[in-house]
């Protein structure tokens, strides 16, 4: 096996170990932080791709970065009941968003659920049944065109295989994402149950085993709590948006970026009426796309005669 197969190999275990076998806080520290990093990872990749078949194993990534990530929050929950200590990760989080007010880390890591479960992940689903949907049901015309094609003599055997194989390959795609997507919406049901069961089974053994009055034990536990929330939903809503790129990105000749920016300034007129300078003046249209020109994917002024005509 290559090394590349036996990273994954080991990932795979490192999961089924972290819901077994308690982890000391300095490496629950680090596999937070690996989890945040690999989110922003597929986040950054699904925003360069120029097609979704680019990234065709996204929906078995996805299952895995979830198992990883309620991996961790198993062993965090261990650490946090039973030692009162989750690493100094989760404890930075918990006192950078709670700043000495419990109520205020709870409303944030409720804003961050909410946004993740409602608003990105809802869509999601709903996108990924559509595309699952017409994708099959466009199956039967394209594989007729690709017949009609062939027997024209317009493409040749080899070609007609390849689109044949791209259709497939794109049905089970969209079909996988229809099912992966729910993993994201169990995701973020699990973290709500997950900081609740923190909060209240924390605040009693706090109080019952480890001798805290009932303010240390709220204070402590849910600032641990709240922290944990975060260092889960934070990867998780990034893992939700790349989630959303993948399923509503169109094939194109360029990625995310460049097609945001090359269609945004398309009509460099509607740029400056929606910039306030359109109604005192009179603007020649040839003369902003004189200013402000496209060579080579890269956008940047020169300086011709421009014309304002008052």
């Amino acid at each position: 096996m290559k090394l590349r197969d036996l990273i994954v190999v080991f990932g795979v275990i490192l999961i089924v170990l972290m819901l077994i076998i308690p982890l000391p806080p300095i490496l629950l520290s680090i596999l937070i932080i690996i989890n945040i990093s690999l989110a922003l990872i597929v986040l950054l990749v699904t925003m360069n791709m120029n097609e979704p078949l680019q990234f065709s194993i996204f929906p078995s990534l996805l299952l895995l970065l979830t198992l990883f990530r309620l991996g961790l929050n198993v062993s965090t929950t261990r650490s946090i009941l039973g030692k009162a200590d989750a690493g100094k990760v989760i404890e930075t989080f918990g006192e950078f968003v709670v700043g000495g007010n419990v109520i205020v880390g709870l409303v944030v890591f409720l804003i961050l659920i909410i946004i993740q479960f409602i608003v990105i992940t809802k869509g999601a689903e709903r996108v990924s049944e559509v595309a699952a949907r017409f994708t099959l049901d466009a199956m039967p015309g394209k594989q007729m065109s690709i017949d009609a094609d062939l027997n024209a003599g317009l493409i040749d055997e080899t070609e007609a295989r390849m689109r044949r194989g791209k259709i497939e390959q794109e049905a089970d795609f969209y079909g996988a994402m229809d099912g992966a997507s729910k993993f994201v919406k169990g995701d973020a049901i699990a973290s709500i149950i997950i900081v609740t069961i923190n909060l209240i089974f924390g605040m009693i053994i706090g109080m019952a085993q480890l001798g805290m009055g009932l303010a240390d034990a709220s204070h402590q536990f849910t600032l641990l709590s709240v922290g944990d929330g975060l260092v889960s939903q934070i990867p998780a809503l990034l893992i939700s948006t790349a989630t959303g790129v993948v399923v509503t990105r169109a094939a194109s000749d360029g990625n995310l970026g460049q097609d945001i920016t090359r269609q945004l300034t398309a009509y460099p007129v509607m740029l400056f009426v929606a910039g306030g300078g359109y109604p005192p003046f009179r603007v020649y249209t040839n003369w902003f796309s004189s200013c402000f020109t496209d060579r080579h994917d890269s956008f940047y002024w020169r300086l011709p005669p421009c014309q304002i005509q008052f």
